[in-house]
């Protein structure tokens, strides 16, 4: 048996600065008139409890004095990403593993996913990116009752999954408190090019990150002996 080293998607997997963030900045545009920058996003994701960027969006709007419904913010946010056949921003996306570094992980480990996405987004870009690399679980926003920093979906995972041992990569605050939580061992990505680099380095190390990486392409210099 395996441990089992699990992934969240954005930022870790996939970067995202040209789909879900640009999704936030058009759909806030739209309702308000005000384009946000990826600094102000980049703040209040530092901040915590905005791991759904739906309700970032929805939040970032009534801060500007735009009350929109939470399902009008999903609907035109799906329709900016998404676009007609999967060719919106969700196409700008790239895939941050070189080549090689999932086969080598996979040797000594079990590789899952717990990402914020619904099933749908992620499927489109683990097809587009990754069909070969046996994730298994991935769970998603639709198989968890409630969502990061809550830690139901790795305990999820830690119930249906036994392993000698877990360990949870993610970039955001949330990430790091969901872990914690969960009692799993967290590794934090901290993108140089990331606004708010620096601070959001220190807080995931706050946060108990035993390590905080450039990216995920440094994590066989930190994790310990499969």
């Amino acid at each position: 048996m395996k441990p089992l080293l699990i992934f969240d998607m954005d930022g870790v997997l996939a970067e995202v600065s040209e789909s879900y963030r640009e999704s936030i900045v058009a759909t806030v545009h739209h309702f308000t008139g005000t384009t946000v920058t990826r600094e102000r996003i980049q703040e209040y994701k530092n901040h915590g409890g905005y791991n759904n960027d739906w309700l970032l969006s929805q939040q970032l709007c009534r801060d500007l004095d735009v009350d929109v419904p939470y399902e009008t913010v999903v609907d035109y946010f799906c329709q900016v990403f998404f676009g007609e056949n999967n060719d919106g921003l969700i196409a700008r996306e790239k895939w941050i593993p070189n080549d090689g570094l999932l086969d080598r992980l996979a040797a000594t480990r079990q590789l899952a996913i717990f990402t914020g996405r619904n099933r749908a987004e992620a499927s489109v870009t683990l097809n587009r990116f990754a069909a070969t690399i046996p994730f298994e679980p991935v769970m998603t926003t639709d198989e968890v009752p409630i969502g990061k920093p809550a830690p139901d979906g790795l305990r999820m995972i830690m119930e249906r999954f036994p392993a000698p041992g877990y360990c949870y990569v993610g970039d955001t605050v949330d990430d790091a408190r969901s872990a914690r939580a969960a009692g799993v061992p967290f590794i934090g990505i901290a993108a140089p090019d990331s606004p708010w680099h620096v601070e959001l380095a220190t807080v995931l190390k706050a946060e108990g990150a035993f390590a905080v990486l450039d990216d995920v392409n440094q994590i066989e210099g930190v994790l310990p002996p499969a």
